[in-house]
């Protein structure tokens, strides 16, 4: 699947996270059923290519199976705000991992999203 430019939408997902104990089978079950490109990046990471102008992900290791999507913001300080606000909890703040700055919030029901700085 070759690379293409991604447009990212202010407020649109941008980006997700599947997570689980085993990235190398989590790779082949997402290459195998849906033909994504999965590539090994280090231990416990992989990348994530989807056709289109879908969003691209990541597989990371983690304990239990989780599935996270990344929302591109234009603003991520306020949508921080926003996010307390509305009855949700800051669980990662504002970092920069290199790639992108990105935080993490829960909703009020516990799920977990990441907020990437852009857009």
């Amino acid at each position: 699947m070759a690379s293409a430019e991604r447009n990212f939408t202010a407020n649109g997902i941008g980006h997700f996270d599947i997570g689980g104990p085993d990235v190398g089978a989590l790779g082949r079950f997402y290459a195998g059923v849906f033909g994504w490109d999965v590539r090994e990046r280090g231990p416990g990471y992989a990348s994530v290519e989807t056709p289109g102008s879908a969003p691209n992900g990541a597989i990371v290791e983690s304990d239990e199976p989780a599935f996270t999507v990344g929302v591109v913001v234009p603003a991520l300080a306020a949508a921080l705000d926003a996010a307390v606000a509305n009855g949700g909890t800051v669980v990662l703040p504002p970092t920069d991992n290199g790639w992108v700055t990105k935080a993490q919030v829960l909703d009020p029901a516990g799920n977990r999203l990441t907020l990437i700085a852009g857009g």
